[in-house]
């Protein structure tokens, strides 16, 4: 079983950024943590069961060391920029065997000490051709979920609606038989636009 589990806008400075979905969207959003490791950092946007990650580097010298770390430091370098989308599985060893993906360990410590820990795979090749996700497996509680958090929102949202994206033929290979609210653009490449769920309407993040 497959589902949208997070999208990941890559930015500069990660309170402006946040400044900016509040001022333009009301989406509030919390401090997430760093990450060990890569010399990033996040905040949260929650929306229920789903969630916006803003990710951005707040350690130069770690980041260096860090394929993850130069990755964002590189791809945010002309500005804020979507980077990649996430899909929640309940098989994560089965997908990475089936497409010839690594599995990782990644963790991340909150404000309050509370360690969040998951499996992935495909990161990297996301991060290189973002029209395809990679995959998640969180080993937490479900209320533990960054979706979860309690933000302080203009807005009720309730959930990624959908994800645009630009052509790539493996997407059908990569998701299997599980249909998900993918809508493709006509040409380009990447995370396009991410609808965002709200009891007041939808709105468009591009």
């Amino acid at each position: 079983m497959l589902s949208i589990d997070h999208v990941v806008l890559g930015v500069r400075d990660i309170d402006a950024a946040a400044r900016r979905l509040e001022g333009s969207f009301g989406l509030g959003s919390i401090v997430g943590g760093r990450h060990a490791g890569w010399g990033t950092g996040n905040r949260i946007v929650p929306l229920g069961d789903t969630y916006v990650e803003l990710l951005g580097v707040v350690d130069e010298r770690d980041a260096e060391a860090s394929l993850v770390g130069r990755a964002v430091r590189q791809l945010v370098a002309d500005g804020d920029r979507w980077l990649c989308w996430c899909v929640a599985t309940d098989d994560l060893d089965g997908t990475a065997g089936r497409l010839g993906l690594d599995v990782d360990e990644g963790s991340r410590l909150r404000p309050d000490g509370t360690t969040l820990r998951w499996r992935s795979a495909g990161f990297a090749d996301a991060l290189s051709n973002p029209s395809l996700p990679f995959f998640i497996a969180w080993e937490i509680p479900p209320e533990l979920h960054p979706g979860a958090a309690v933000a302080d929102h203009r807005v009720r949202p309730t959930g990624i609606s959908w994800v645009e994206i630009g052509q790539d033929p493996r997407l059908t290979e990569w998701l299997g038989e599980t249909e998900l609210p993918v809508r493709r653009t006509g040409s380009g490449h990447g995370l396009v636009a991410v609808g965002v769920a709200t009891t007041e309407g939808e709105i468009v993040v591009r």
